[in-house]
């Protein structure tokens, strides 16, 4: 804890701390120290719900005296000058607050009746966007294998809002092997594909989608390698009844999710 009383310095961007955080910007800081940065109020409240995970937090002091109720909750809390929060984000617009964040990847739970495996996906901002529809939807679990984005990457953090500290998050291994081991569980693979030869509501009306599932997402660009295609139980289209050619992935992630949702319930 620092003294935020009128009249202390705040920290600057060559302050030991704060170069120590910036560290964690890059992938490989991030997992030699396991710890990771949470940008905005948001995303800071979530991650002092859970225990243990947040070491420190760094906020403009108009920020840390917005929010009282965060600076109360942190273990250790310092004003830093606009500079060095500016150098903390990887965004323009900083909102003024950052914490330094322990890991929360855990292994797959057992059997979750609804999950995501994310394969192939290099933009962090779908895949945060994802791993939130996954939260809202009540996924129990979200992977993020060796060939996808970091889940602890900046835009991702911030494009989960907060939902990278709700869902168990699953990261690295082969996506093949992580698709056998939740097949050996008795999960049915779905494979999100805009040529598929299943409709989703067909499938979801002959009670198709009512077991445990996971869906298999695969980047935007390219979409799943015709080997990964391959090992799911079934390939899904979502039906398209106007002229657009398909939907983004994001779109089609928050359909098939809500579509399984339901029919779980």
């Amino acid at each position: 804890m620092r003294d935020l009383s009128p009249g202390v310095v705040p920290y600057t961007v060559r302050t030991p701390r704060v170069v120590a955080a910036r560290k964690l910007l890059r992938r490989r800081n991030r997992d030699a120290r396991r710890e990771f940065l949470a940008e905005g109020p948001q995303a800071v409240r979530e991650a002092l719900r859970l225990d243990g995970v947040v070491s420190e937090l760094f906020g403009t002091p108009a920020a840390l005296e917005r929010h009282p109720d965060l600076v109360a909750a942190s273990p250790r809390y310092s004003a830093v000058d606009d500079a060095a929060l500016a150098a903390l984000c990887d965004t323009v617009t900083p909102q003024g607050l950052v914490a330094v964040c322990a890991y929360i990847d855990v292994p797959l739970p057992a059997a979750p009746k609804l999950s995501v495996t994310l394969a192939g996906i290099a933009d962090p901002g779908n895949a945060g966007t994802i791993l939130r529809t996954a939260d809202a939807a009540g996924a129990g679990a979200v992977v993020f294998p060796d060939d996808t984005v970091d889940p602890y990457n900046g835009k991702c953090v911030r494009s989960a809002a907060g939902s990278l500290f709700h869902v168990p998050v699953v990261r690295g291994g082969e996506p093949g092997a992580i698709l056998a081991g939740l097949r050996g569980q008795g999960i049915r693979v779905l494979a999100a594909d805009a040529y598929g030869d299943t409709d989703l509501h067909a499938l979801a009306d002959e009670g198709g989608l009512a077991g445990p599932v996971t869906w298999l997402f695969g980047s935007e660009a390219h979409g799943l390698s015709p080997e990964l295609a391959a090992e799911a139980d079934l390939r899904v289209k979502i039906p398209i009844y106007g002229s657009a050619e398909s939907l983004n992935l994001a779109a089609a992630a928050a359909i098939c999710l809500y579509t399984t949702a339901r029919a779980q319930r």
